[in-house]
């Protein structure tokens, strides 16, 4: 930002009045938005209309006191950036030939070419070398001054790339703050119109679903307010409306860049210490406010004095905020993903949702799902449920027999054996605690232990220094390590092995065996039941005759 006002202090900073005055740059302002509507020029007009609405309308505004806004580090240097912006689209003063170029079937209005741009900055500003030139272009264009009619990016090629300048009532200096609802429309105005140079970016198609999540229950207003605006486009010139259509794209690229690039609106926290008035007032680019945003929260105010901040203070602050950086966070949407994945997957186990087998023990006195529950023969449910989790396997006991079965084959059940013992130490008697913890530690930890477990060095001497007052939980860290390596590594490789999969397809064919050989038993009765009643039908007849 210091190198743009360097580079263009050279450009007068007086400009004429409308009706003739001389104005300045200094003076107090009415908004932006209501001195436009005072000088109102199509956007499309000659560029002598351009330059008078450019400044007229500023210069109004300038007629009073003075003005904090004004007088901000940034307004003087959208200011001096705007002078030069002026400067080239006056091309009665020398300024760059804006021309309509023909292209394939069509013609493109109101267009300037990269290379013209950086030759009239050299040669106006007195810079020597084209980077020089091209670097000072690129932050212009950046704060959406001109803009590339076929990218998102928003920066200055000396070549043949097409540039178009923005309207006036874009600029930042008028200090706009859109909201999330004036994006919204944008985008949903973008789906509506059946063009190629109008279709969404993958990253303006996320920014569209996040934000229809984000305002569903009013969505519709938002829908209706882009399809008026739709209406009102069509009734537009086409050539005026292929303009204004690049001047909105480029207003949302300054204020909602693509990912990767600077976002030139944001404020500087140490500019907003400067300012008298920090918080700037949202304007609405449609006219829509968001009631849920548009006032600010109320503060309690303290009666008493403020109390000058010491460094314990500051120092405590620091560390407060650190802790903050730090903290895991995730969206909203991912935890309640995860949720409704988890509610999904645990329906079938919870009596309350789905009807256990035989019978609910919540409803009725019947106990039998207790003792299918406490069986070291599983069923087709409880074998299905070792696979959510190590910790869902761990729980069951037939589960928990099953995983040190696998563990002994592959020769880690140590690790297994190490974990079960430290939670019978967590549900020992305290005057037993002490001596079952070197016990364990002769077991697996010590030097020349008959079952080693493999720890790292920061859980070891964790470990370590905690067995010199051993308690209960003097095998946290180690058990937690013991857990993840069980977890990341042995779990997953009992899952695919041949002794859960066997497991679980054989209670998958319990029911399907079982039903079978009721149906074969069924058959051989009524087979047998048919015979004896043939032979009794012939006895008869014999006798009859």
């Amino acid at each position: 930002m210091g190198r743009i006002a360097r580079a263009v202090a050279r450009v007068p900073s007086r400009r004429l009045h409308p009706h003739g005055a001389s104005t300045s740059d200094e003076g107090p302002g009415r908004p932006a938005a209501v001195l436009f509507k005072q000088v109102p020029v199509h956007p499309c007009g000659t560029r002598q209309d351009i330059v008078k609405m450019a400044e007229g309308y500023r210069d109004q505004a300038g007629l009073g006191g003075t003005d904090s806004e004004e007088d901000s580090p940034n307004m003087i240097v959208y200011r001096k950036i705007e002078g030069i912006v002026t400067r080239i689209q006056d091309e009665k003063a020398g300024g760059v030939a804006i021309r309509t170029v023909k292209s394939f079937l069509s013609k493109i209005p109101s267009v300037v070419s990269g290379a013209d741009i950086v030759q009239w900055l050299m040669k106006n500003l007195s810079v020597e070398d084209p980077a020089e030139a091209i670097h000072l272009g690129s932050l212009v264009a950046a704060h959406g001054y001109i803009f590339p009619i076929s990218d998102h990016v928003l920066t200055l090629k000396d070549d043949g790339t097409l540039y178009r300048f923005q309207s006036p009532y874009f600029w930042p200096s008028n200090c706009w703050e859109p909201e999330n609802t004036d994006y919204a429309i944008y985008l949903c105005k973008r789906t509506m119109q059946n063009k190629a140079r109008l279709e969404l970016a993958d990253y303006e198609a996320e920014n569209l679903a996040r934000l229809q999540r984000a305002f569903a229950r009013k969505w519709e207003f938002i829908f209706m307010q882009a399809e008026a605006q739709v209406k009102i486009d069509r009734k537009k010139d086409k050539a005026d409306r292929k303009i204004q259509d690049s001047q909105e794209r480029a207003f949302w690229d300054v204020h909602r860049p693509v990912p990767g690039c600077v976002n030139t609106t944001e404020m500087d926290i140490r500019k907003c210490r400067r300012e008298r008035n920090p918080h700037r007032v949202k304007k609405s680019v449609y006219g829509v406010t968001d009631d849920g945003q548009s006032q600010p929260s109320p503060v309690l105010v303290s009666s008493q004095p403020a109390r000058k901040a010491t460094r314990e203070d500051v120092q405590k602050e620091i560390t407060f905020l650190n802790t903050q950086l730090d903290r895991h966070c995730m969206k909203v949407s991912k935890v309640a993903d995860s949720l409704m994945s988890y509610t999904e997957q645990f329906m079938e186990y919870d009596p309350f949702v789905s009807a256990p087998e035989p019978s609910n023990p919540w409803v009725g006195d019947d106990a039998s799902f207790w003792d299918l529950e406490a069986s070291r023969d599983p069923g087709q449910q409880r074998v299905k449920k070792w696979g959510f989790s190590l910790e869902e396997a761990l729980k069951d006991a037939a589960g928990r027999d099953q995983f040190l079965k696998f563990l002994e084959s592959e020769f880690s059940s140590e690790n297994l054996r190490f974990w079960l013992a430290v939670q019978d130490l967590k549900r020992r008697p305290l005057r037993d605690v002490s001596a079952r913890a070197r016990e364990i530690w002769q077991e697996f930890l010590a030097e020349g232990a008959p079952s080693s477990i493999n720890l790292d060095s920061h859980s070891f001497e964790r470990t370590s220094q905690n067995l010199r007052d051993p308690g209960r939980y003097s095998y946290e860290d180690a058990q937690e390590h013991i857990f993840k390596l069980m977890k990341s590594d042995s779990y997953a490789r009992f899952l695919r092995s041949n002794i859960y999969q066997d497991l679980l397809l054989a209670r998958k064919k319990q029911p399907a065996d079982t039903e079978q050989g009721r149906r074969t038993s069924l058959e051989k009765f009524t087979r047998s039941v048919g015979k004896s009643l043939t032979g009794k039908r012939l006895t008869g007849l014999m006798q009859s005759s």
